[in-house]
């Protein structure tokens, strides 16, 4: 079942414009892709993680059905569902965080491959918050950042996305890393 990009333009005018039919018939032309996205963020995730990529997939589509965006193509929607992923599954982690505080209780994987739940759920959120700064400095490496990492698309890809030749995806993620890398490290080396 594949449409080309017009027809999914023409479906997120008229879902923006209050047409529910166009939400319904929006979603199987683009759910193979949010589904890509969804498994790439869990892939990121703690392996007990309780959020499954479909669960995922449907409350970020709810939340961008919702959303009054004036949506200029399927790229536009998808780097939207992008941001919207990654919000639910920070907000997922900070539950997650406050509901282990409550217990104190740590666990710990028999695997050495796995990291505790608690540090992968901080590691998130540092790297949210990190984002989140990036993005008022630089939108653009924010974005690609969220899409290479969170999303696993490829610089062609996100070139796409985003409108930007591979080259530039390129000297965005590299810009973007350097600059992560030291707001990230700052704040671990004042814990240690």
């Amino acid at each position: 079942m594949c449409a080309d990009g017009g027809d999914v333009t023409l479906l997120l005018r008229a879902m923006k414009n209050g047409d529910e039919r166009a939400a319904e018939q929006l979603l199987p032309l683009v759910y193979k892709e949010l589904h890509r996205l969804a498994k790439a963020y869990m892939r990121r995730e703690r392996s007990d993680h309780t959020l499954q990529p479909t669960a995922l997939i449907n409350e970020a589509y709810l939340r961008l059905a919702r959303e009054n965006v004036d949506w200029q193509s399927r790229q536009h929607f998808i780097g939207f569902a992008a941001n919207v992923m990654r919000h639910l599954l920070v907000d997922h982690a900070r539950a997650h965080n406050a509901e282990r505080r409550a217990g104190d209780l740590d666990r710990v994987e028999l695997e050495e491959g796995f990291m505790m739940s608690r540090e992968r759920s901080k590691e998130v959120i540092a790297l949210h918050d990190a984002l989140s700064t990036l993005e008022g400095v630089d939108p653009r490496q924010s974005k690609v950042v969220e899409l290479r990492y969170f999303g696993g698309f490829s610089v062609e890809e996100i070139g796409e996305i985003l409108e930007m030749s591979p080259r530039s995806v390129k000297r965005h993620w590299a810009l973007a890393r350097i600059w992560l890398f030291k707001h990230m490290a700052a704040p671990h080396a004042d814990m240690e």
